[in-house]
């Protein structure tokens, strides 16, 4: 037997439709397994004895529209077909009731999370959602058309935020990616420009030792040519006064000749 995996939506009793060889059309496909078949949760109170045909006509047609809305289950057991449509029977406040007590224990057993991004609750509740569907169409079939189409806008819209949602998760994921790159790259340059700041230094350094010894030099060098010059000042004086005395005495000896 299938477990069940919409325990919310509410089933009649499997119906046996054919053997699997019997269907010859080349058209009709083929039925498979789906992981949903499981009979109705709950008893199916018994149809009435007596109807008038306006009563079945109306019956067949919310029928119709039920299994429109929400497809029945087909499933392969022992090579013969089996279907299982949805209830048509009519709900009653207390199955609302019920309704309700389901699904608090089954968000309960299934640990759904209260807040943020649950696909299990999301599940739940669409399946919850799909139930009252079905328990207005049976009441008034155009409400129940109106409900379908909320459900299916709400869906698209839910399916669009996802898209929006992951796709936004890969342009993080590649701003991050490029982010940790770009990182590498700036760790490399400013370890390059580290290196070249202290060969830069290490070059400044050795200039600035040259600079200093040339400037010693230099001022050595010119303390010397002060020394020098001096020393031929005073020499020059010196010659100076010599040659003047010198000349004073000539001047005197042709005075007094």
């Amino acid at each position: 037997m299938i477990t069940p995996s919409n325990p919310l939506l509410k089933y009649d009793y499997p119906v046996f439709v054919s053997k699997y060889t019997e269907r010859k059309s080349p058209k009709s496909r083929p039925w498979k397994v789906s992981p949903q078949q499981m009979v109705d949760t709950g008893p199916v109170p018994p149809p009435p004895k007596h109807k008038s045909p306006s009563a079945d006509a109306s019956k067949q047609q919310t029928q119709e529209i039920l299994n429109a809305i929400l497809p029945p289950k087909e499933w392969m057991e022992d090579n013969q077909l089996w279907v299982q449509p949805v209830s048509s029977a009519p709900s009653t406040r207390l199955d609302v009731i019920h309704l309700q007590e389901q699904l608090d224990k089954t968000l309960q057993e299934r640990q759904a999370r209260e807040t943020g991004i649950c696909p299990v609750r999301s599940e739940l509740y669409s399946q919850c959602f799909d139930e009252l569907i079905r328990q207005v169409t049976i009441n008034c079939a155009e409400r129940g058309l109106l409900l379908l189409r909320v459900r299916d806008e709400t869906r698209m819209t839910i399916a669009v935020y996802q898209a929006l949602y992951e796709s936004s998760t890969a342009f993080g994921m590649r701003k991050a990616l490029q982010g940790e790159q770009g990182k590498s790259d700036m760790e490399n340059k400013i370890s390059e420009l580290e290196s070249e700041k202290r060969d830069s230094e290490r070059l400044l350094n050795t200039q600035k030792a040259k600079c200093e010894a040339i400037e010693r030099q230099e001022a050595e060098r010119d303390e010397n040519q002060k020394k020098k010059h001096a020393k031929e000042v005073h020499v020059l004086k010196r010659s100076n006064h010599q040659l003047e005395a010198h000349l004073k005495v000539i001047n005197t000896l042709k005075n007094n000749a």
